[in-house]
């Protein structure tokens, strides 16, 4: 059984477009569902969801099959459980708050093995190679793992050239919610002067070389973005998503019966 390959990789290496779904609930049929929607990625979030390794291991089976390429986000760039939610599978992994390029490569040393990083060796002992039936795992793991890091905060859009430029990193991740706290307009993420940061942090991810992400609930940026560089774009997330059909539904209903 060969290795699988990473698409969301590729395609950032090809400069395509991939729009996906965050995955917050914690609930495999609903990654199912999402992972057949349409999204080219879903991800699965371990920092704002309360995704254990036991339920991403649960929504990553859900997903297989599939035609969404499958991610998962970390609640932290730590060695142990980058190492822990790789062998669970993942091949494309999404950390938050990487502030300086040493954060990065210590970040990207952990996910590849010996000798480009540090990453531990499970054997045959977890699914990312299939309880050993993928036996060419280890061979091609450094080159199929896709490590994006999000810059999130004033100090990481000062290092962003030189976060962007650490070999291994294959995308920088714009994070408007924190970025707009940290610049003082907490739930004010429409503020201009956030969103003239945002615009220049991909401007300089794209010089840079690398592939922008970012995730966004307003339409009316989706392009600007992606004319600006983003490769990369959340267009949604699954709690907001069923809140909205929910509440939509009971309100057109309510209204009908009165």
């Amino acid at each position: 059984m060969p290795a699988p390959k990473n698409t969301i990789k590729q395609a950032l290496a090809e400069d395509r477009l991939q729009m996906g779904c965050w995955l917050n609930l914690g609930h495999p049929a609903i990654a199912a569902i999402a992972a057949s929607a349409g999204f080219d990625w879903c991800l699965v979030d371990a920092e704002h969801g309360p995704n254990t390794l036991e339920m991403i291991h649960a929504q990553f089976n859900a997903m297989q099959g599939h035609p969404a390429a499958t991610a998962a986000r970390v609640p932290w760039g730590e060695g142990w459980i980058l190492k822990q939610v790789l062998d669970l599978g993942v091949q494309t992994v999404v950390v938050p708050m990487v502030d300086t390029p040493e954060q990065a490569a210590q970040v990207v040393a952990a996910c590849k093995y010996p000798p480009e990083g540090n990453r531990g060796r499970s054997g045959g002992l977890s699914r990312c190679s299939n309880w050993g039936q993928i036996t060419d795992y280890e061979p091609t793991a450094n080159d199929e793992i896709c490590v994006i890091v999000q810059a999130e905060t004033r100090t990481a859009l000062k290092n962003l050239t030189e976060i962007a430029n650490v070999p291994g990193v294959d995308c920088v991740f714009v994070g408007p919610a924190d970025l707009s706290a940290d610049m003082g307009f907490r739930d004010r993420m429409d503020a201009p002067e956030v969103k003239q940061a945002i615009e220049d942090a991909i401007v300089t991810i794209h010089k840079a070389g690398k592939p922008a992400g970012i995730i966004s609930y307003d339409a009316a940026d989706y392009r600007r973005f992606v004319e600006l560089g983003v490769r990369f774009i959340g267009v949604g997330a699954d709690a907001a998503i069923c809140a909205k059909a929910i509440r939509g539904q009971a309100t057109a209903m309510r209204d009908l019966l009165s």
